[in-house]
């Protein structure tokens, strides 16, 4: 899906489903964008029906502070040194997206 279509859909996108969309800083925007959404709506979800504290929240959300979202990320980044197997060649915009989205799902 053209990353400009985006912009203007009236229905929530999964930040999962944009990833490989990350080319440049509107895209990835629309990425961060999708991802804070993704955030809130687990958070409602949880706030009505609260998950196990043995599996993820809503939405596969594994890290819920901001300190255990970026302690998540910054272990992606070390464990696989930034995707580089993966992620050879892709743009730099793409690496901090895949960053960000380890952050909810690396444990």
């Amino acid at each position: 899906m053209p990353h400009n279509k985006l912009l203007y859909a009236n229905e929530a996108v999964v930040p999962e489903d944009l990833i490989e969309y990350v080319v440049d800083k509107q895209s990835f925007l629309i990425f961060a964008e999708a991802l804070r959404q993704d955030r809130e709506e687990s958070d409602a979800i949880e706030s009505k029906n609260p998950s196990s504290p043995f599996n993820s929240a809503a939405l596969g959300w594994n890290n819920g502070s901001i300190e255990s979202f970026l302690e998540a990320a910054i272990a992606w980044a070390d464990d696989t040194n930034f995707g580089e197997l993966r992620l050879k060649g892709v743009s730099q915009w793409r690496l901090f997206a895949e960053f960000l989205l380890a952050g909810k799902q690396y444990e």
